[in-house]
């Protein structure tokens, strides 16, 4: 990889970290975005989910750590490896169904993390049921950060990048 590659990958990371420092209302975020973006664009698929968990990872050591992050970090893993849908072809329909779809996998994944690991809630079909009302709120955060930050960072990429690049292409030959 390129030095100047290096560095872009190395600030996205520290931005992305930095985000969450930010006041912001809970799990209103660019994390997830991040993980289906670069999942989509970057010339290697996998790095676009590591820059995305890696952020997670240099954030958490400052927020704290908790019995839940295997499942955070597998969740948003998942949900990157929804980007790899958005490499050939995209439209803002399909990147919208994949930011949803991120959105529920993280929602299903890190609430039965929270069901399993943290004891706030009876091992029971209630309790799971319980569990996963009780964090409909952050749900609609994350599902209104992911199709905000992901409507974003693809339209960024089609007006500063992809329409430039092939603009040029273009008026090359």
């Amino acid at each position: 990889m390129k030095a100047r590659n290096v560095l872009v990958v190395l600030g996205l990371i520290a931005a992305v970290a930095a985000t969450r420092f930010f006041s912001h209302p809970m799990n209103f975020s660019p994390v997830m975005s991040v993980a289906l973006f670069g999942a989509a664009v970057f010339f290697n698929r996998y790095l676009g989910i590591a820059v995305a968990i890696l952020a997670m990872a240099v954030s958490d050591i400052f927020l704290g750590l908790h019995s839940t992050l295997p499942f955070v970090y597998a969740s948003m893993a998942l949900a990157g490896v929804l980007g790899f849908f958005l490499r050939e072809k995209r439209s803002p329909l399909k990147i919208a169904a994949m930011a949803i779809s991120g959105s529920v996998l993280f929602f299903i994944i890190t609430n039965f993390g929270v069901f399993l690991m943290t004891g706030m809630y009876p091992y029971t079909l209630e309790g799971l049921l319980t569990c996963y009302t009780m964090a409909l709120p952050f749900f609609k955060n994350s599902l209104a950060g992911d199709l905000v930050f992901s409507g974003s960072l693809f339209t960024l990429y089609y007006f500063f990048v992809k329409r430039r690049f092939t603009a040029s292409t273009a008026n090359a030959t």
